[in-house]
């Protein structure tokens, strides 16, 4: 009998769309659980702490790994952003995880942020150690991971979503988000990730039947209809699962199908 383990939940999807948000709310419902949940903030333009509650200056305290330049060049052997870098495959990442983290209740988030400066060339380095550090996370019943990845396809490229049990792609009603969701499922596919869900955000009353058409390719878990509140979330920095009882109750759908079909 193989043993029971925690989920690892990536959640992407082209800028804009609201992936954010929704991995705001898989980390706030698993917690509420009573789960451990390490968020991990993938995308370079990092967003998720604040969607998640922490403050600007709980954030500012915490260095992420691709500030750390030292520890990126000790641990892949290459200079970030140095173009034409070898650098090593398999990078040593047992210790990491604590080092990087800040803490609200039962969530710990680990961000992978962006160089200092723009411009500063190649991220792979950063990626190849997030892509080991994803895989190395051996979870206990009792412990999630959800990753908000960066936003279209160039980190399927690069493999990052592998590690990761489920793929979660937000959509919102349009040609672009569609194709974007289409060219996430076959390079999923090459990767060998079987679970690739769709969740539609932003949707109007009456786009539901054929924005469902367009996407029939793929397994949907959840609609999140259009609601100007989150806007206004976003505005005042304040998170959407604590404004919108709404939003709530439907990511807790969505979660529950999740968690019904990996």
């Amino acid at each position: 009998m193989t043993e029971k383990h925690g989920l690892k939940i990536a959640v992407s999807g082209k800028g804009g769309v609201g992936k954010t948000t929704l991995a705001a709310l898989l980390c706030h419902l698993f917690s509420k659980e009573g789960k451990s949940v390490l968020a991990v903030d993938a995308d370079p333009d990092a967003n998720l702490g604040m969607a998640l509650g922490f403050s600007p200056d709980e954030l500012a305290q915490v260095t992420t790994i691709a500030e750390d330049r030292k520890l990126i060049k000790e641990r892949t052997g290459a200079e970030p952003g140095t173009p034409g870098s070898l650098f090593c495959l398999n990078p040593r990442v047992d210790d990491i995880p604590e080092k990087y983290i800040v803490n609200k209740g039962n969530i710990r988030l680990l961000q992978l942020g962006q160089s200092a400066a723009g411009g500063s060339g190649c991220y792979c380095p950063e990626n190849t150690f997030l892509k080991k550090l994803l895989n190395h996370l051996v979870l206990a019943p009792n412990d999630t991971v959800v990753v908000d990845m960066e936003a279209g396809l160039e980190h399927m490229g690069r493999g990052t979503a592998r590690a990761v049990d489920a793929f979660i792609v937000v959509v919102e009603p349009g040609q672009r988000s569609f194709q974007t969701a289409a060219a996430t499922v076959r390079l999923a596919k090459d990767l060998g990730v079987e679970k690739v869900f769709a969740v539609i955000n932003k949707v109007h009353p009456g786009q539901e039947e054929s924005v469902c058409r367009f996407l029939d390719f793929l397994p949907l878990l959840g609609i999140l209809p259009f609601n100007p509140s989150v806007i206004e979330a976003d505005l005042t920095g304040t998170p959407v699962f604590e404004t919108n009882g709404q939003m709530v109750q439907l990511a807790e759908q969505i979660k529950d199908k999740l968690e019904n079909n990996v």
